[in-house]
């Protein structure tokens, strides 16, 4: 190994001011350890200095704390020759310390054209592919990535500068399977380690270029702060942490008063703005606008609190948002279903995203009929044009005039599931019977609808 990093130093790498002799383990410490005794532990390996520290400081702990150590190297096929140079060291530095290494290749320039999506996500996209994989082959129960705190501070300025919310602060969350042991370890920090610990690394030649945000960031931003404060990478990362904590107990909260109802999500207009802001944008992600909404799209929906009821918004991905008296009411705008199904007594029926069911078990809230009261061919459907309604114990009226007396939105009204012969409606489910199917004196067969939304 000692000619290989001989010729590395002279051909490829910057090499780090060497203070002590590499086989003197020093007693700075990169984390806490304990967390990870007994287990199978993969580092993410890219070759760079970050991630040369984290494999020495798994390596130099393994034995004690019984960790069975590997490696894992993705080679993206974006910097060509120097690309190569990268997995060559990072085999050999496996090979000197007796790490397994695996090795995942990807075609990254490729894959980008095809998913439609820029070089860094896709890069991103195959990592961490590369990391489920390996976990799911049970080669190692964890994969460790390397990023420090530097990293957070970095991501934070750069989501600052773009516009974010305080959910943003979120700079390098937690995955399932995949650990940060370095988020408390700043760069300074990991510098002055492998010097101590004269270990040698590669350095990725786009990280020079300052026309990636990032790097400018790092390279210009990032020390500009540190001038005014050595501390300022430290104080961001805890800022971040911090304002994280706080919109995580505002998000809950705001996830408390979302009212559901009937496949639909209410929220209350008088909510204080941060919790209505934070509950509207929980029901546009719930209905399907998880990655199409604009700040824009929130600001419209915010303004539906100063109009008249009846009021709408269209949101991405057919979702709608309606002022409805003291609430903001979130829907998908999903066609009405045409189908029928025949009515057959008792089982579970449904129309569009409205399910029902019909039983001799009786519960709170169900609507109570005499099964034998409705006539063959009686079918399960939704509203029609010309639908008539006779309610419990009421005249004769039109369907359309039943629900706008019962102020059931229209919306609503022409999506809700009914029993109904012709065009005469026997039921309406959740809302209401027909004085035809009522229980008697002479009933012989009582049965309980039960609405399941």
């Amino acid at each position: 190994m000692q000619e290989f990093q001989r010729l590395f130093l002279l051909f490829f790498s910057k090499p780090l001011q060497l203070q002590k002799k590499r086989d003197i383990l020093k007693e700075m410490k990169l984390f806490d350890a304990e967390q990870y005794r007994g287990m199978k532990v993969c580092i993410a390996l890219s070759g760079g200095l970050d991630s040369v520290c984290l494999l020495h400081a798994f390596h130099s702990i393994a034995h004690a704390y019984d960790i069975a150590l590997l490696a894992l190297h993705v080679e993206h096929g974006i910097r060509g020759e120097e690309s190569l140079r990268d997995l060559t060291f990072c085999e050999a530095l496996c090979r000197d310390w007796q790490i397994p290494l695996f090795v995942e290749r990807a075609n990254v320039p490729a894959l980008s054209l095809e998913y439609s999506q820029g070089i860094e996500e896709t890069a991103r996209r195959v990592r961490y592919a590369a990391f489920e994989k390996i976990i799911a082959e049970g080669r190692a129960d964890v994969v460790a990535t390397a990023h420090h705190l530097n990293d957070v501070a970095e991501t934070v300025l750069f989501r600052l500068a773009r516009g974010t919310s305080a959910a943003g602060m979120r700079a390098i969350t937690q995955r399932e399977g995949i650990v940060r042991p370095l988020l408390a370890t700043s760069r300074e920090e990991l510098t002055k380690y492998a010097e101590e610990n004269g270990l040698y690394h590669v350095e990725d030649s786009t990280n020079e270029n300052e026309a990636y945000a990032r790097n400018k960031i790092r390279r210009t931003v990032i020390p500009a702060l540190e001038s005014i404060s050595d501390r300022a990478s430290l104080h961001i990362a805890r800022f971040a942490a911090l304002t994280a904590a706080d919109d995580a107990y505002l998000q809950e909260l705001a996830a408390s008063r979302i009212v559901q109802k009937n496949g639909e999500a209410c929220v209350p207009v008088e909510l204080p703005e941060p919790l209505f802001l934070r509950a509207c944008l929980a029901c546009m992600k719930a209905l399907g606008a998880q990655r199409d909404y604009t700040g824009a799209n929130l600001e419209e929906v915010a303004r539906l609190r100063s109009l008249q009821s009846g009021k709408k918004a269209s949101l991405p991905n057919g979702v709608e948002a309606i002022r409805d008296r003291e609430h903001i009411v979130f829907y998908g705008c999903d066609s009405v279903s045409e189908k029928e199904a025949p009515f057959i007594g008792e089982g579970v029926y449904s129309v569009g995203s409205f399910a029902f069911s019909v039983s001799s078990k009786e519960e709170n809230g169900a609507l109570r009929v005499d099964l034998d009261a409705f006539p063959e061919g009686c079918v399960v459907r939704a509203r029609r044009e010309g639908d008539v309604f006779t309610p419990y114990r009421a005249p004769n009226k039109t369907l359309k005039k039943f629900l706008s007396d019962r102020k059931i939105a229209a919306r609503l009204g022409r999506k809700l599931p009914l029993i109904a012969n012709g065009s005469e409606v026997l039921a309406v489910i959740g809302v209401e019977i027909s004085d035809k199917v009522k229980v008697t004196n002479s009933t012989a067969r009582v049965g309980y609808i039960h609405n399941n939304f």
